[in-house]
């Protein structure tokens, strides 16, 4: 017996698969035999396995680079090849859509580490762009340096970190970056100071669109001798704070960036959202600006919730809320 035609959602689905399968052979003969000769390279990985919310599709190529030049390397393969490409950090902070990523996903395992160092008279420490900024500061913590233990409870990079100015605890990045070093957008890399990059609250020239195709290989901090029993002990208060008021499980991160003279989660609350579901994404009863995967979440069903926060809130508050969580690739319907 036939099998009756694919009509309709069915057929569109089957289409976009198709087309992307096509586009998954036309790319591996063209690139993946080049990446794989810079790093180790994966097809069709599930993004899911990589990103803190445990939600999205595959990438066409999947390729983990261990330094600065393999990262700098994929960038210029990719687009010498014409081929689209996504730095991926830690996979915190953003929402992957259900169809995933087409192109090249590079993710950023590059974690080098110099100083800190004394240099014009400041304690300079200089870190590759995959580098997890919590590390990062509970190591400095650790070896008696001050400036960003603030910092040890944010699941990014320092990459991520220079692009939104990421911030905790009345501290963040630009209270301490000195510099970034860039692949531009023709492929030179190039040191900026940190004043070029116009850091502002969760805000920086790269997301504004300011600073068009780089990406960042490696930044520059200072930091300041401080007590290192005194910072372990900052650390572990922040720890506690963290685990008081912050829920556990899959989620991104704050999914809502703060109006002004509000607090997200307020707005959240006050327009009857604590504990409301879509699939099995959660508003968080513990912390409203948080969506909980309560096991097999689609990015659809957590884009339903920001949508139905964000005219809920309007209609509530009057504000509009801004998305701190970032979506990409295809498929939020």
């Amino acid at each position: 017996m036939n099998a009756p035609p694919v009509t309709g959602l069915a057929a569109k689905t089957e289409a976009l698969d198709e087309e992307r399968r096509a586009g998954v052979e036309s790319m591996d003969e063209r690139i993946i035999e080049r990446l794989r000769a810079i790093a180790p390279t994966k097809v069709d990985e599930p993004l899911s396995r990589h990103t803190t919310f445990g939600i999205g599709g595959p990438a066409d190529a999947f390729v983990t680079v261990r330094s600065a030049g393999e990262l700098a390397a994929a960038v210029v393969a990719s687009r010498e090849l014409a081929v689209p490409y996504f730095v991926l950090g830690a996979g915190s902070n953003i929402l992957v859509g259900d169809r995933g990523i087409r192109g090249v996903v590079i993710d950023n395992e590059a974690r080098g580490v110099v100083g800190p160092r004394e240099l014009a008279g400041e304690n300079v420490l200089r870190a590759e762009s995959g580098m997890p900024i919590a590390t990062l500061a509970r190591n400095l913590a650790r070896q008696g340096f001050a400036g960003i233990e603030w910092a040890c409870g944010i699941p990014g990079t320092l990459g991520g970190a220079v692009v939104s100015n990421a911030g905790a605890h009345d501290g963040c990045l630009a209270d301490i970056l000195r510099s970034v070093t860039i692949l531009d957008a023709e492929g030179r890399e190039r040191d900026l100071p940190s004043p070029s990059l116009g850091l502002r609250y969760r805000s920086s020239a790269f997301n504004r669109g300011e600073l068009v195709d780089c990406v960042v290989l490696a930044v520059e901090i200072t930091v300041r001798p401080g007590d290192r029993s005194a910072l372990v002990r900052k650390v572990a208060e922040y720890d506690e704070h963290r685990l008081d008021a912050q829920p556990r499980g899959r989620n991104s991160g704050s999914i809502f960036k703060n109006p002004p003279g509000h607090h997200a989660w307020q707005l959240v609350d006050a327009a009857g959202l604590r504990g409301e579901q879509r699939g099995d994404a959660q508003i968080s009863e513990k912390h409203c600006n948080f969506i909980l995967n309560l096991g097999n979440a689609r990015a659809a069903d957590v884009c339903a919730l920001m949508e139905e926060a964000r005219r809920r809130v309007r209609e509530q508050s009057g504000v509009d809320l801004e998305n701190e969580v970032e979506l990409i690739g295809e498929g939020f319907e």
